[in-house]
């Protein structure tokens, strides 16, 4: 009974063989659309985790500390008592790690030193770089170049110049390659650095690097001391201290823990880029939406070709309910006409993505994607969501022909071979 059924489904199918084609044809294309989207936003987020985890510090050890002085000194001597101070006004102190020498040594101990890879202290600086008559508010960092490649991995993205030369000029300057595009530099032009405070200095470029994270791209790179003397720091104060540790996906417990033990505040990367992570998260839901959506039209265009059928073939059905088919048989054997419509298409369409994703991959041209500059597009091959549209549109596909089932399970066969009109 269930080969009969099957032959029948695949006779109405073929019966419309136009419109059966055009159905399917357009669940393909709505399934490869969908794929591809997922495939580039879910690349896009993959590429961006891969490349912060590769260039960025894991987890940053902030000039903030976890327990600042209380604004009410008198506070937890009495509930009943205040202090206030009129007319106190100070400059802003900033923010700072002191004896930073002492957190490498303990992160250097025993205890750490499976945990934490590598700690490079950092001096950060918001300065005007200044070339003829182009000028350009920057981020200029000042590192440990040796400490800083343990991070970030510098030296593989030098695309001009090399660190031998940053190493030996005290001046020197790593410029990212946005930087460097915008104000016209190449290697050994001379620039000048104008910080916030202090007096100007005349600077040589030493190499260009690109590391494929827009915000990094755009700050230059010097030595922690000239960058100390830029900000007018003591060698035993630094902005912040990097670093790279074993697990990155699960280093929260850890930022905890040096938290208390160095008392300063320690963001993990994900801290760090919170809001664009909660942006592809967002995205991520709307192109689920979008899933539900196109499937939603897929079935509708099924469900189109099953109503049709169930009309013309009113007198065919009636004649098979005469000889002894059941209703429950002729609603399955509708159902299965829409699932073989929706896999067909579904399959097709999963077939088409593969070749869409190997395209847009494979486009030799640089784009700015988000936070991130790529050359291509960043897409995904994960299968699991090539089966989850593949799924999604096959089973809106079967269940938009519960309607068209349900009609012919209902049809009379005397009433309908009474009708002249059928």
């Amino acid at each position: 009974m269930l080969k009969t059924l099957f032959d029948i489904a695949v006779r109405h199918l073929f019966g419309r063989r136009r419109q059966t084609l055009t159905t399917i044809f357009g669940v393909a294309i709505s399934t490869m659309v969908l794929i591809t989207t997922n495939s580039l936003t879910r690349g896009l987020l993959d590429s961006f985790v891969e490349t912060i985890v590769n260039v960025a510090p894991h987890i940053t050890v902030k000039g903030e500390k976890t327990d600042p002085m209380p604004v009410n000194l008198l506070e937890r001597e009495s509930s009943s008592s205040f202090v206030s101070v009129d007319n106190n006004i100070q400059k802003l102190e900033r923010e700072e790690v002191r004896n930073y020498r002492q957190i490498l040594d303990v992160l250097s101990t025993s205890a750490y030193k499976k945990k934490v890879l590598a700690a490079s202290p950092y001096v950060e600086s918001q300065v005007m770089v200044v070339k003829g008559n182009r000028n350009q508010p920057l981020l200029l960092k000042g590192v440990l170049i040796e400490r800083e490649n343990a991070i970030s991995g510098i030296q593989k993205k030098i695309v001009q110049g090399d660190i031998a030369m940053f190493e030996k000029t005290s001046n020197a300057l790593l410029v990212g390659r946005t930087v460097a595009r915008d104000m016209n530099l190449k290697l050994n032009d001379q620039v000048v650095i104008i910080p916030a405070s202090g007096r100007s200095r005349q600077c040589k470029v030493a190499g260009i690097f690109f590391s494929g994270i827009n915000a990094v791209d755009n700050s230059v790179l010097v030595s922690l001391k000239f960058a100390q003397i830029i900000e007018e720091l003591p060698a035993n104060k630094v902005s912040g201290i990097a670093l790279k540790v074993a697990d990155p996906f699960a280093n929260a417990s850890l930022a905890k823990e040096l938290e208390h033990i160095t008392g300063y505040r320690c963001l993990t990367w994900q801290d760090e880029n919170a809001s664009i992570l909660a942006l592809f998260a967002r995205i991520g839901y709307i192109v689920f939406s979008l899933v539900a959506f196109v499937g939603v039209v897929s079935g509708f265009g099924v469900a189109n070709i099953l109503v049709t059928t169930v009309f013309e073939k009113s007198r065919d059905i009636a004649i098979m309910k005469s000889l002894g088919f059941s209703a429950l048989q002729l609603v399955f054997m509708f159902i299965l006409e829409g699932f073989m419509v929706g896999l067909a298409g579904a399959l097709t369409g999963g077939v088409l993505a593969i070749g869409s994703i190997n395209l847009f991959a494979s486009l030799p041209i640089e784009s700015s994607q988000g936070p991130l500059t790529k050359t291509g597009f960043s897409m995904s091959f994960n299968p699991i969501y090539f089966v989850l549209i593949i799924g999604i549109t096959v089973l809106i596909s079967t269940l938009a022909a519960i309607l068209p089932s349900a009609r012919a399970a209902k049809l009379e066969p005397v009433s309908v071979l009474r009708d002249s009109s059928l």
